[in-house]
């Protein structure tokens, strides 16, 4: 890809390492920014810088937020009570997304993975510990990706928390079967042992 300007080849680079974003795609972001008015450029970068330089990590469930609390913590509608647990502030984001879920959060930052040189001490995992120990905490809900990594996170969890505090916590975790709509021949193994595992009843389950 050939450019007439430096300015513009180099604008073009710094798009294209967005994650999903390549050359082409960059390109065109570009020319869409070169389009607009100086003034309109110039506030989405300092929106940009503003965030990258402002924004907070929630001190309680690590979540993003504009001061040292989030609004999910600071919200006295929600049930402070009952944690979901999940691996990253997307998750946060998809599950907010559904409007089926009224408690709080805490934001591991990432699971357990020995391979990719990822230990528990380099996870939010005291901090959660410490929370359960603090907090009135009735229930845990742990919303992590269903694959070897997660299941880990969630052992290693589950048996600290039995440890540090053995009183009565329910700890739980998100169903894991069929997605609706999908076919049983193309699932994997352990996805369809799971949804026989977890079998509902049907008046509980089937569309009517």
């Amino acid at each position: 890809m050939q450019f007439s300007s430096s300015l513009l080849e180099n604008a073009v680079n710094e798009f294209a390492k967005l994650p999903g974003i390549g050359k082409k795609t960059a390109l065109r972001l570009v020319l869409h920014l070169l389009k607009q008015s100086t003034g309109e450029v110039t506030r989405f970068s300092d929106v940009m810088a503003r965030m990258r330089n402002e924004i907070k990590f929630c001190r309680r469930c690590h979540n993003v937020a504009d001061g040292d609390i989030c609004s999910i913590c600071a919200n006295s509608g929600r049930k402070q009570e009952v944690i979901c647990v999940v691996e990253s502030i997307r998750d946060v984001i998809a599950i907010e997304s559904t409007q089926q879920f009224n408690g709080v959060y805490h934001v591991l930052g990432g699971v357990i993975s020995p391979l990719d040189g990822i230990g528990p001490d380099q996870l939010q995992i005291a901090s959660l510990i410490q929370r359960v120990g603090t907090e009135k905490t009735e229930e845990i809900i742990f919303a992590l990706n269903p694959n070897i990594q997660g299941d880990t996170t969630i052992y290693y969890v589950q048996k600290k928390l039995a440890q540090e505090h053995p009183q009565a916590v329910r700890v739980t975790t998100i169903a894991r079967g069929i997605a609706f709509g999908g076919e049983l021949e193309y699932a994997d193994e352990m996805t369809l042992g799971r949804s026989l595992q977890n079998r509902l009843p049907v008046d509980k389950y089937v569309t009517r």
